[in-house]
């Protein structure tokens, strides 16, 4: 079981394993945190590539979880049971989302929903002293998510979680996010991380950038194909938050007019406002509000990752071309947003290992 003394390493950052690592959003939170990542799993190979561009130190599993003993991660890395401070990792989501499930109301027997129960048996094999669960919305409903949480309560930890908007966090994109957070024994009250009174707007974020396709960064200078048709139909959109609904019926496209619905297709951001949730379509326009405010183009993958909060040097292999990248960058947790959550379970920890007078 974990206990206080067993995590106390005078002086030492506190551990923490990334499951479901993605190309590093969580990863890259945590160390931000305070944490030290000790290891990682990820079984797909292109965010496995993007994740080792940035964490090249980080011993990555890269393999299916279900084919990860426990006792394997806790041999490779030297550790006991009871000795890890933070396992942390975000499933995947796509099966729980609110478009897959009728908004929510139903369960999706999607084979890579059942992901969750490998994180509750590793927790069981590792015992780490806190575990951080992030996903959408849509679990919370999902019995899977019941059974999880029962998990850990029967195995000794008190469970929190709640849905948050990642933009109430220092991230400058409107997000729904269920953060949970679980701690072996009783529960500690964890105070957020301050956070700016004002939310961070797109303003923020892309106004001081140079100019896309002339900067010297392969993710700000990709560029993009348009027929001219579909090029008139942005450059009508009007500036700073605009939408294919302020253009005349002449202007739309014939797979719009049969459409009710999915207005921010087409869609500019607006400069003073938070962006819309970054998807893995972030960079096409035909997948929601993602043209730029003021210029007649989609945004580009280096916006999307900045808008997601990741800093200006964190790389995203384009090895598959930019839409696979895109996938990788909407697909990632926002790491402030991870950052404002984990640093106070750091901050506990370094505490109770620290000399007492």
């Amino acid at each position: 079981m974990p206990t206080s003394a067993q995590t106390a390493r005078r002086g030492i950052r506190p551990r923490a394993i990334d499951l479901f690592s993605g190309a590093g959003g969580l990863t890259r939170g945590l160390r931000d945190a305070g944490f030290t990542v000790i290891g990682a799993v990820e079984q797909d190979d292109l965010a496995a590539e993007s994740y080792r561009f940035n964490f090249p130190r980080v011993r990555l599993w890269e393999s299916d979880i279900r084919n990860i003993a426990g006792s394997e991660i806790l041999t490779t890395l030297g550790l006991r049971p009871g000795q890890l401070e933070l396992l942390a990792g975000c499933p995947p989501c796509e099966g729980f989302s609110t478009l897959r499930t009728r908004n929510g109301h139903d369960q999706v027997n999607d084979p890579l929903n059942d992901l969750i129960t490998e994180f509750g048996r590793l927790v069981t094999d590792l015992l780490p002293r806190y575990v951080m669960l992030e996903n959408v919305p849509a679990l919370a409903q999902d019995s899977r998510f019941h059974d999880y949480v029962a998990l850990l309560q029967g195995s000794g930890y008190s469970v929190r979680h709640q849905v948050k908007d990642v933009s109430l966090y220092g991230v400058p994109q409107r997000r729904r996010r269920l953060i949970l957070i679980a701690v072996w024994g009783d529960y500690q009250a964890l105070p957020d991380e301050p956070v700016p009174a004002a939310r961070p707007t797109v303003r923020h974020v892309l106004s001081q950038l140079p100019q896309a396709g002339a900067s010297g960064d392969k993710l700000h200078d990709h560029g993009e194909q348009r027929t001219a048709r579909v090029q008139s139909l942005i450059a009508a959109v009007p500036k700073d938050g605009g939408s294919r609904a302020n253009l005349p019926s002449s202007m739309q496209l014939p797979c719009h007019e049969r459409v009710n619905g999915f207005h921010d297709v087409y869609g500019r951001m607006a400069w003073d406002r938070p962006a819309p949730t970054i998807t893995g379509g972030c960079i096409n326009p035909s997948k929601g509000r993602f043209l730029h405010p003021e210029e007649d183009r989609a945004i580009t993958l280096r916006e999307a990752a900045l808008l997601q909060s990741f800093p200006p040097g964190h790389q995203f292999s384009l090895r598959r071309g930019k839409y696979a990248a895109a996938e990788l960058i909407g697909n990632a947790l926002p790491p402030v947003f991870v950052r404002r959550h984990a640093r106070p379970i750091a901050d506990i920890i370094k505490w109770q290992s620290s000399p007492r007078i």
